[in-house]
């Protein structure tokens, strides 16, 4: 099988024509394709007056070895098998904290092995999640158990189900399909942008739970994992919370999936002497646009085209002080979330549906923050900054979760707004107008202030003056690395596995999946030497 990439076609391309098309590209007959598929697709808007796909396929062909030297951009495919090893079912079950991407992926490769995991999730199944969600966002009404953060599929369920990553791994593209097989749609596998949408993501990690209960795995909704036993520098048992009693589980392997916001997991970690370090993470707003504005900006006339969907963007500006302006998971057509896990602590985040067709589209807008601006090296002092400007947010919010808001033309000028443009903010409980200055430090404002003008020179309208600004984004990334040595293991624990993006070892959906994979394929050889 061969590969032939770069190869452009127009918007109304008709992809049911592949075969005639690389027939006519490549000079070949038609018999002498035995089959044909797409492997790649993006959008090529460099041009605003001639945007067209860019392509990749992946083709059979008779003399290959031939082809390869005589069409431009030809490469051999190369096929990696993923192979999952079978162990005996083990005296004590590995444990599974946190059934976010990492988790769930670790917990679905140990099924899969046949070594029956016990994963145990502090919120509820997705339903009784979305659920709860829905009456925080139309009551202020918090669980701090269940959110946007905790729960079944962790907080990307609420984030888009963006899939693109900056590693390069083979696990990647088993993922993708085993998304597919579990409903999402065939179109992730060769988008070079793939999504699954928040509406369709809540029955995929469904149906990835059923599969791990189906081959011997076992998930405990509702159950905090709250501390552990060691025997020897290694973990004996975990102890959890569920329904107000506390039980144990004698086990020694636990994959430690939690997220980035289980804070309390973070302090009990530190108190029992496990290593860890600080880490660097960004703070910032979701700024909102009208998403028509931004389709012009991206697409130019050709905005509104059946065959593009709503335009996306990343930016990232570096700034006289040495620190960086960036966006970072960018919404098209989609809403400001409320994702908070904390009384009295406010957080946004935003999410798309997979038609990515609401009135606005947003994006975090970030600021670079690290341990200089944390005021201390305790370990966890970038967790209680975390902390402290999402109490600021939440009262200058008004309280009841509501978030602060500004408008862009307003927060560039040093004033508070006092209306409504044409951007109407999305995020509900509720909104009430109060300067960033009241809940981020001065150097985030400054730089953020001198990032949007910057973008603005790069997207047309970035910094129009009616664009919302939301508080607070201050959940980009662990503020913690829990640390751990090159067999995943802590270097404090044995049989403890820190992992995915609470660990500080993944960076979105696709690299906690791959992190989780790993860390499952680690006990499982531990397991097969010791058997």
């Amino acid at each position: 099988m061969i590969r032939i990439n770069n190869l452009p076609v127009p918007l109304d391309f008709d992809f049911s024509g592949l075969k005639e098309l690389c027939c006519k590209k490549l000079k070949l007959s038609e018999k002498q394709i035995k089959s044909i598929k797409l492997a790649k697709k993006s959008v090529d808007a460099r041009k605003k007056q001639n945007i067209r796909f860019i392509i990749s396929v992946e083709l059979e062909a008779e003399k290959e070895e031939k082809l390869l030297h005589t069409i431009k951009g030809a490469v051999p495919v190369k096929k990696e098998k993923y192979t999952i090893e079978h162990v005996a079912s083990p005296k004590h079950r590995p444990v599974v904290v946190g059934f976010g991407p990492a988790g769930m992926f670790a917990s679905l490769i140990l099924a899969m092995s046949g070594a029956r995991p016990i994963v145990l999730e502090r919120g509820a199944d997705v339903d009784t999640r979305c659920r709860k969600v829905d009456i925080f966002t139309s009551t202020g009404e918090l669980d701090c158990e269940c959110n946007v953060q905790f729960g079944e599929g962790g907080a990307g369920t609420f984030s888009d189900g963006k899939l693109t990553t900056g590693i390069n791994d083979r696990r990647i593209s088993w993922i993708l399909r085993k998304l597919v097989e579990f409903g999402a749609p065939e179109e992730i596998t060769y988008l070079a942008k793939p999504h699954i949408g928040t509406d369709k993501l809540r029955n995929v990690v469904k149906r990835l739970r059923e599969q791990v209960i189906e081959l011997g795995g076992e998930v405990r909704f509702g159950a905090r994992f709250c501390g552990y036993n060691e025997k020897n520098g290694c973990i004996s048992s975990v102890l959890y919370e569920q329904s107000g009693e506390t039980y144990t589980i004698d086990t020694d392997s636990v994959i430690l999936a939690t997220g980035h916001s289980a804070r309390d997991t973070f302090e009990m970690l530190y108190e029992k002497n496990i290593s860890i370090s600080q880490k660097n993470f960004a703070v910032g707003v979701r700024i909102e646009h009208l998403r028509r504005d931004i389709d012009k900006a991206m697409y130019g006339e050709f905005a509104g085209h059946h065959a593009l969907k709503a335009a996306d963007y990343k930016l990232a500006v570096h700034l006289p002080s040495g620190r960086t302006a960036y966006t970072f998971c960018m919404c098209p057509g989609g809403y400001v979330v409320a994702a908070s896990s904390e009384k009295g602590r406010l957080a946004v985040n935003g999410m798309s549906c997979f038609n990515r067709n609401s009135e606005n589209s947003n994006s975090a807008l970030l600021v670079n923050v690290d341990s200089g601006d944390y005021g201390s090296d305790h370990p966890l002092a970038g967790m209680y900054f975390q902390r402290k400007i999402e109490e600021e947010a939440f009262s200058a919010g008004g309280g009841g979760y509501n978030a602060p808001i500004t408008l862009v033309g307003d927060f560039l000028e040093g004033r508070c707004s006092v209306k409504i443009g044409s951007v109407k903010p999305s995020y509900k409980p509720g909104v009430k107008f109060a300067r960033p200055e009241e809940y981020l430090p001065e150097f985030v404002c400054s730089s953020l202030k001198l990032g949007i003008k910057k973008m603005g020179r790069l997207i047309k309208g970035f910094d129009d003056p009616e664009a919302v600004l939301t508080g607070l984004e201050s959940r980009s990334s662990s503020p913690v690395r829990i640390n751990r040595g090159e067999d995943l293991q802590s270097v404090t624990l044995r049989g403890l596995y820190p992992c995915g993006e609470g660990a500080g070892f993944a960076g979105g959906i696709m690299s906690a999946a791959v992190d989780g994979m790993k860390c499952a394929e680690a006990i499982i050889r531990n397991m097969t030497e010791n058997d």
